[in-house]
Parts: C-alpha cells; sequence; structure tokens
C-alpha cells in the first residue's frame, strides 16, 4: 500500500505588520550619560587612587611632601575663595592666573600669526627653506628661561621681557607644522590653482590654508602649552603679580601646600587652553570643509 507524496509548493512571504517600538523618551539623555561617565569615572578612580597612595605615603606628620589632608589644612582659604583680593600682591590664585593668562594670550598671538606667516614662507620657497630652516632648528632648541637675560637687556621691563620670552618659546612648532603642512600639499590642489589662475591672495584663503588647518592647529596647541610653561618660568624670576610669582613666593615663604594648590591650578589652566584651542581647530577644519 503505498501513499502519495505531499506535494511542497514555494509560497509567498507573508507580510507581518509588527508594532512600532515603544518610545523612548530618555534614550537620549541615557547616551549623554553613558558618555559622560565613560570620560569621567575613569580618571576620577584614578585620581582617588593616586591621592590615597599619597596620603598613605606622606601621612599627616611627614615633613616633606604635605599630604591631602594636610594641604587641605594649610591650604583651605585658598582653595575655597581664590577670589581674594587685599591690594598688592596678596591676592587668590584666580587673580594670579588671570594676570599670567593676559600675558600668554598677547604673546601667543604674536607669535601665533608671524609662525604662520613665516611657516607659509619657509613651506612654499625652496630658497627661504635652505636659509632659514637650519637657524630655526638651533634656535628652538633654546630653554625658555635662557632668553629671560637677553630679553630683560633689551626691554628693561618685566612685562615686555616676559611676552618676549613667551613670543620666542611657542613659535617654533608653529613654524615647523605649518612649513610641513605647506609642503605637503597635494599636487591636485596646486593644479587646480593654476588651471583657475588664483591670485597669490586667492590661493593662500581657498587652497593653501583649509589644506594645512590640521597642521597649523597641531603647532598652535603645542605652541600655547610652551607659552604656558614659558610664563610660569619667567615670572618666578620676573615678579610682580603672576603664578609664576606666586609659587615662588610661597617657596620662599615655606608654604608647600599653598605651592601644591598652585600646581594644581596650573595643570588644569594648561588642560583648558590646550581644549580650547583644539576646539577651534574642529571649527576651522568643519568650516573648510563645507566651505
Amino acid at each position: 500500500m503505498s501513499f502519495p507524496k505531499p506535494e511542497f509548493t514555494a509560497s509567498q512571504p507573508v507580510a507581518v505588520d509588527l508594532p512600532d517600538p515603544p518610545p523612548q523618551p530618555f534614550a537620549g539623555l541615557t547616551r549623554r550619560a553613558s558618555a559622560t561617565a565613560a570620560a569621567v569615572l575613569p580618571p576620577a578612580f584614578t585620581l582617588l587612587i593616586i591621592m590615597t597612595v599619597w596620603q598613605l605615603a606622606c601621612g599627616d606628620s611627614y615633613d616633606g611632601l604635605p599630604s591631602p589632608s594636610r594641604i587641605w589644612l594649610e591650604s583651605r582659604e585658598l582653595i575655597v575663595d581664590p577670589f581674594y583680593d587685599r591690594g598688592g600682591v596678596d591676592k587668590g590664585l584666580f587673580w594670579h592666573i588671570a594676570t599670567s593668562l593676559q600675558r600668554v594670550a598677547l604673546g601667543f598671538s604674536i607669535s601665533a600669526v608671524c609662525g604662520v606667516l613665516l611657516g607659509v614662507l619657509i613651506g612654499a620657497n625652496r630658497w627661504a627653506h635652505r636659509g632659514l630652516d637650519p637657524i630655526f632648528q638651533v634656535l628652538r632648541t633654546v630653554p625658555p628661561l635662557a632668553w629671560l637675560p637677553i630679553s630683560l637687556a633689551a626691554f628693561h621691563e618685566a612685562n615686555p621681557s616676559a611676552l618676549f620670552v613667551i613670543f620666542v618659546t611657542s613659535i617654533w612648532p608653529i613654524i615647523i607644522n605649518t612649513a610641513v603642512g605647506v609642503r605637503n600639499i597635494p599636487d591636485d590642489y596646486v593644479n587646480v590653482a593654476r588651471v583657475l589662475r588664483l591670485s597669490p591672495v586667492e590661493y593662500f584663503f581657498k587652497i593653501l590654508l583649509p589644506a594645512t588647518t590640521p597642521y597649523i592647529f597641531t603647532g598652535l596647541r603645542i605652541g600655547v602649552g610652551m607659552s604656558w610653561l614659558a610664563i610660569v618660568a619667567s615670572e618666578m624670576l620676573l615678579g610682580g603679580v603672576g603664578v609664576g610669582f606666586f609659587i615662588w613666593d610661597q617657596y620662599n615663604a615655606s608654604r608647600i601646600s599653598d605651592i601644591v594648590v598652585a600646581l594644581a591650578w596650573v595643570g588644569l589652566t594648561g588642560f583648558f587652553l590646550d581644549r580650547i584651542v583644539a576646539f577651534a581647530g574642529r571649527i576651522v577644519s568643519r568650516g573648510d570643509a563645507l566651505s
């Protein structure tokens, strides 16, 4: 007795209307919170470990580097109220940092303009590169404080001398990175400029500047960090109001806790300066990409 074989026929897929997923009004907020936690928690945990080891290593009776608890006891007013101003040089750290930032802003702005122009010159002109690049390579190795006696002899005043030290310290990475960017401009861009017969000014703003923006801002980030290092070091010797003078003055008064607090301010300020220049670079690069 035989049974008939079942016949299998290909059937068309049946579309099934699935219900829409339920709305998640807090999805974006959750993602932002997760990203913030991923950025904040690891360094915060690392800092907690460092502070714990520091406290255990130094203790409250250690005569050298003060422990975090001792710093809080000795420098509580400086930490809690950085805005006090009792006249003269008796000011909170905010005012010393602000004075140093004013000097850095002026000196670094001058070095940025001159550095970009010189970098374009030695990057675009072969003879300028051969004549100037060896001199720049020698001068960039001179430590910042070595320029201080020269600047004092030339200007006879503390503030112009500090500005010169900032300028001459921060200009070299700007020149070098800009020159590298100019030499790495693709040949297609240069050929397009020749076909369109762009003037030197049009070539600078439409071809050269957008192509070298990443290199320029890399030099600016290095330069702003070096300018911040230079002003802190030079203010230690020049005196007056400024975070460098504050650190040296507290050292002479044997207030090591205040120096540690000032160093924290110096590090955070340098970090934010780097972030500001990096943010400006992203904005400029995005504008070049959209133009």
